[in-house]
């Protein structure tokens, strides 16, 4: 089969091979893949910039949607042809993640979606919209998943509240529109001119260009009456962790989602003590969150943002756009 092959670090070598296609036990399913989504995490991976250490040679990215192609003698729930979602931590079916759970991770500990065809276990797999193309669905296994866990699970969002969305990315673009569909107002936030309108298109109620306020929790409240956001999701880290804190009220839930700029955090405690405020971090959600996604999207005819498409070929560019942070939504290399 076709794969894509990381021969050493860094994105111009990321190849087009030939390798063994993979052979499923009794309770697996052999999925042909359809398309993948890039996001941060496997640009680090591959450019190894925070020492994964992934043994090389290694078929990266962590998003995926495909068919299944067949089936282990065990399997019940699926078919030949059936659309599904390949799933970014294949052992979390439900409740709370485990070291057990958290030890095999899609396109770290395993190998990536960037093949021709992968092995997945039954009871994480998750059926793909009905209302999606496989372009659209392939940032729903980790993008999606992470801003309906974060703000469905963990801030427990309610219609009436206010929400502030940081950048243009996967994970931000899913939260802003999962808030508009539960009936939050959103602030979002922007360095460039050219998405601001972008943002206000897909719904941002308010739009805040962070270089013309570099303090921007300080716009935040004005634009509030005043008051803190409810809640915010920080996709940054170290130089916007500070700004995060200080833009939600009293109670306000943090959520830590991203470390563009750093994973290493130095900010003033005084205002999350003396504000009660909850810092949390999470990463994605289990196979049982995201098909409640799966329902609600399908409701509410929700489309995931995709900047761009890209081919197998076009690998290296397609990763290029996604290190350019110019990006607006998606990125997805199609098979």
């Amino acid at each position: 089969m076709q794969a894509i092959q990381l021969e050493n670090y860094g994105i111009e070598h990321l190849k087009v091979a030939k390798v063994p296609t993979p052979e499923i036990g009794e309770n697996e399913i052999l999925v042909k893949t359809t398309a993948v989504s890039l996001q941060y995490l496997d640009l680090l991976t591959v450019e190894n910039t925070v020492g994964l250490n992934i043994p090389l040679p290694f078929i990266p990215v962590s998003e995926g949607v495909g068919v299944v192609e067949s089936v282990g003698k065990n399997v019940t729930r699926w078919k030949k042809g059936d659309r599904v979602l390949i799933p970014f931590i294949p052992r979390w079916e439900a409740g709370k993640t485990t070291p057990y759970h958290n030890a095999l991770r899609t396109g770290m500990q395993t190998s990536g979606t960037m093949a021709e065809f992968t092995v997945q276990p039954e009871n994480t797999l998750v059926r793909t919209p009905g209302n999606l193309t496989d372009e659209e669905a392939t940032s729903l296994s980790v993008a999606g998943l992470t801003a309906w866990a974060m703000l469905v699970t963990q801030a427990n969002i309610k219609a009436g509240q206010t929400i502030l969305i940081q950048g243009t990315g996967g994970v931000s673009l899913a939260a802003l529109q999962i808030a508009k569909m539960s009936g939050l107002k959103v602030i979002a936030t922007t360095g460039s001119k050219e998405k601001e309108q972008k943002l206000k298109d897909l719904g941002a109620d308010e739009v805040i260009n962070y270089k013309d306020f570099p303090q921007w929790s300080n716009e935040v409240k004005r634009l509030n009456n005043g008051l803190g956001v409810d809640i915010t999701l920080d996709v940054a880290g170290n130089e916007t962790i500070e700004q995060s804190i200080l833009s939600v009220k009293e109670h306000g839930f943090v959520g830590l989602v991203g470390f563009m700029s750093g994973s290493k955090l130095s900010f003033d405690v005084f205002p999350l003590i003396m504000n009660y405020i909850r810092l949390q971090g999470y990463s994605v959600g289990n196979a049982q969150e995201l098909g409640d996604l799966i329902n609600g999207i399908e409701k509410n005819n929700l489309k995931p943002v995709i900047d761009s498409i890209y081919t197998l070929e076009q690998t290296q560019e397609a990763f290029q756009k996604l290190k350019s942070g110019k990006a607006f939504g998606k990125i997805v290399i199609k098979f």
